[in-house]
């Protein structure tokens, strides 16, 4: 199984992107994503972006994630 995080792009210079995940940046590869621009949310695997997204598809990701947390703390 793996887990894709949706990531926001902060900048672009090459095939490289500066994402914020959770609060922190991290530079990934967009080679897969040609599409993606500063603004954007992707989906990130293994230091690569693989799938363009939508901010509401991201806040659905993540409100799903919090509910899930919170199941398995009670």
């Amino acid at each position: 199984m793996c887990l894709a995080i949706p990531s926001k792009i902060l900048s672009i210079k090459g095939h490289t992107a500066e994402i914020d995940v959770g609060g922190n940046t991290k530079e990934v590869n967009i080679t897969l994503t040609p599409e993606a621009k500063v603004g954007d949310y992707v989906l990130l695997h293994a230091g690569f972006a693989i799938h363009v997204m939508d901010e509401q598809a991201a806040e659905e990701i993540f409100d799903a994630w919090e509910v899930a947390y919170a199941a398995l703390q009670e």
